[in-house]
């Protein structure tokens, strides 16, 4: 088996630099015998900086990428030379990444545009030379201060696409058949179930140039939500969609019963999902006649849209469109903007079933830090006192 391009999750051990340490020097010249402390301080260690990138979306390229390390600072010099500044390292991110703490899952951030960066771990400040701890009393001071360690952290980041319209629905359902007639994109499209393994993206043109996302998850199951099928691996997916489109067929035996389940298992995953604007679209339709779609719509559900297509025929498309632009436009829709800090509540959570992926995919070896020698030599000095920070 091929194996897929679609990632949506990594586990990276992340380590800032170290902050330079502060130089202990005293000005000597034979013009100026007591010159007196000229102490520099040390530089900044390099933060770890997450950053949006529109050119990705997916977490491919951080697959392999184990350990991100910024850079130390720079040591001080004499005549108050501040030592160079640790090499910052960024990482791209797609936009819709969010990232936990993978011991404890704590939510740390989300990276929601284009170019937003996010410092994830700050570099360690540099230490004060010998300079500024001169005094009236004091006025040969023989120490600086060291400067701050680096800090580290291994997080998980778990991509969660960002798109207008979520298709949910069982496999089969004809949600990659849809997606393939309203956009340009090529879902692999079969007559068996779970043909679609990985989340596809397509933009779907609209009248006067105007345009949305739609995107086509994995078909769910009943008890998904408890890791049943493809379980909780995409059905985070239609957590940042506007809009969710329910796909029934219409050959279904009970089309409102599969919608219940449907929605059932969307509302375990994550209750706040029922706020969204739904729409049910009875696939397939080409199979049923007109007096036959009649008798079906007395017992469809009445508190949402409900349309009868079919994406082989192209009956009922143009009805659709109309009916998902109109809902992504309303009032209600605009006012909750998904990609708005407010309107998305982070909790801490269960990485365990993400661990287990992990695992099963060989991808949650042991990957913790190298060692390193932590102790520079220090500069040869009479007195060496550590200076803490809060004191200061």
């Amino acid at each position: 088996m091929a194996e897929s391009n679609f990632v949506d999750y990594v586990k990276i051990c992340c380590r800032s630099g170290k902050g330079g340490r502060g130089s202990m020097h005293m000005h000597r010249a034979k013009y100026m015998p007591n010159g007196g402390p000229d102490g520099g301080d040390g530089g900044r260690g390099g933060h770890v900086i997450l950053r949006g990138n529109h050119n990705y979306w997916t977490l491919l390229h951080l697959r392999f990428q184990r350990h991100v390390f910024a850079g130390h600072g720079g040591n001080g010099g004499q005549s108050k030379s501040t030592g160079a500044q640790g090499e910052d390292k960024y990482i791209d991110v797609p936009c819709g990444t969010v990232v936990y703490d993978a011991e404890t899952g704590e939510y740390l951030c989300d990276v929601k545009e284009d170019g937003q960066e996010v410092v994830l771990l700050k570099g360690g400040r540099g230490g004060l030379g010998n300079w500024n701890f001169r005094t009236s009393t004091n006025q040969a001071p023989r120490f600086a201060q060291p400067g701050e360690p680096m800090r580290e952290r291994t997080v998980i980041m778990e991509l969660k696409l960002l798109a207008d319209v979520g298709l949910v629905g069982f496999p089969n359902a004809g949600k990659s058949t849809l997606l393939s007639v309203l956009s340009s994109a090529k879902p692999k499209i079969a007559g068996y179930p779970f043909t679609t393994m990985e989340p596809n993206l397509g933009i779907v043109s609209y009248h006067d140039g105007q345009s949305f996302v739609m995107a086509d998850i994995p078909g769910i199951i009943e008890g998904a939500s408890e890791g049943r099928g493809l379980g909780l691996r995409f059905l985070r997916h239609i957590e940042r969609n506007s809009l969710l489109l329910f796909m029934v067929p219409g050959d279904t035996d009970n089309i409102r019963k599969e919608y219940e389940i449907l929605l059932n298992e969307v509302s375990q995953f994550n209750p706040q999902l029922l706020d969204k604007q739904r729409v049910l679209a009875v696939t397939k339709s080409d199979l049923l006649d007109d007096e036959l779609q009649e008798m079906l719509r007395v017992d469809l559900p009445t508190d949402l849209p409900v349309v009868f297509i079919s994406a082989v025929a192209g009956t009922g498309l143009n009805e659709l469109k109309d009916l998902l632009w109109q809902a992504l436009n309303s009032e209600s829709n605009k006012i909750k903007a998904i990609t708005q800090e407010e309107s998305i509540v982070h909790q801490n959570k269960d990485l365990s079933h993400l661990q287990q992926e992990l695992e099963d995919e060989g991808e949650d070896e042991d990957i913790s830090f190298v060692d390193i020698e932590e102790i520079d030599d220090l500069e040869d000095i009479d007195d060496l006192e550590e200076i803490e920070y809060e004191d200061l």
